[in-house]
């Protein structure tokens, strides 16, 4: 275990006086690499602390391999944890061992995957899955209340006439539509948290911005947080309230969208910002100054592990870990050369 394992909880906004939506404490998850006998670990998260509040969207982003979608997945229970825990209103998920709070829990924190095809049967109607997501997890409903309740939640993410939709089977959707009715069938379930795992890198450029409106107007209307996994830092900014940046299983940065993004700590956030075609945002590093070497995260050592890459790495960057602090308002990089304001 790393010295990251008593990095403290400040992934999260302050002054919030509510118990979190979710949080994780040092959420950990390593992959075992090679034969029956191997003893390396792919570290894929390591001691990960971040809150998500009623409300809100935050963005996860980060080049890919960093470990993003092993934490929605994680958060999903789809995999388990190697260490630390998962809290959920309070209530760590390790004491939710019956199959109806299993069950409530996967209706209120569902996820939306990447490919839209992922959650779409193409041998059945569209209307399958969301009656079948209804029948499971809401069995109050009959039949003409979880007919009603799908025309509702896909006209609620931009498709009309809701019938018509539901009618139809996938192949007749565009792509922008079958991610849509990933949504619906998220919202049917009442979610108070969706994972949004790359919901937009698959669409066309034209047509992404209606999908971001989309989860911004479901926050509003429907009172859902979002947890928005992402490459793309011009979505996360158009969308998000709070921006953590992950690198390598860890994450390296961590406070409000327009105050990161104005003034990232991390030279890795600063290597992020100066790949994009984005006049407000600050060429901090030169692309040209990337060394690009593969971050090393099979038994990793002590130490920085964007340090191969970093143009301003110091001696203490290869022996010591650094752990998150905080350099501004809610504003926070694990970085041992970063200055605060």
């Amino acid at each position: 275990m790393t010295e990251l394992a008593a990095a403290p909880v400040i992934a999260g906004p302050s002054g919030r006086d509510e118990v979190p939506l979710i949080e994780t404490r040092n959420l950990t998850k390593h992959f075992k690499v090679g034969g029956n006998l191997s003893r390396r670990r792919l570290h894929a998260v390591d001691n990960v602390n971040l809150v998500i509040h009623r409300k809100e969207i935050v963005a996860l982003v980060g080049e890919s391999g960093s470990g993003k979608s092993t934490i929605a997945r994680l958060l999903a229970q789809v995999y388990r944890p190697s260490g630390g825990e998962i809290r959920y209103l309070g209530r760590p998920l390790s004491v939710r061992r019956s199959r109806r709070d299993i069950l409530a829990y996967r209706s209120d924190v569902p996820m939306v995957f990447q490919d839209p095809f992922s959650s779409l049967n193409p041998a059945y109607r569209v209307s399958h899955g969301i009656m079948r997501g209804l029948k499971l997890h809401r069995p109050e409903l009959n039949r003409a209340q979880r007919q009603a309740e799908a025309e509702r939640v896909v006209t609620a993410v931009g498709l009309t006439p809701a019938a018509d939709i539901l009618d139809r089977y996938p192949h007749e959707l565009s792509g922008g539509q079958r991610q849509r009715i990933g949504f619906a069938q998220a919202l049917a379930y009442r979610p108070t948290l969706i994972l949004a795992d790359e919901p937009v890198s698959m669409l066309d450029v034209s047509i992404r911005i209606g999908l971001l409106n989309v989860m911004a107007k479901l926050r509003e209307d429907e009172n859902v947080s979002f947890l928005y996994i992402t490459h793309d830092l011009a979505s996360a900014r158009y969308l998000s309230d709070r921006l953590l940046v992950m690198y390598a299983g860890h994450i390296v940065e961590s406070g409000p969208t327009e105050s990161v993004l104005a003034n990232p700590k991390h030279p890795y956030t600063q290597l992020l910002l100066s790949a994009v075609p984005d006049p407000r945002a600050p060429l901090v590093v030169d692309a040209e100054s990337d060394k690009g070497e593969p971050p090393r995260v099979i038994d990793p050592t002590e130490g920085c592990r964007f340090r191969w890459r970093c143009p301003y790495a110091v001696d203490e960057c290869h022996q010591v870990t650094p752990l998150l602090r905080i350099l501004g308002p809610d504003h926070a990089a694990a970085c041992h050369v970063a200055q605060p304001d």
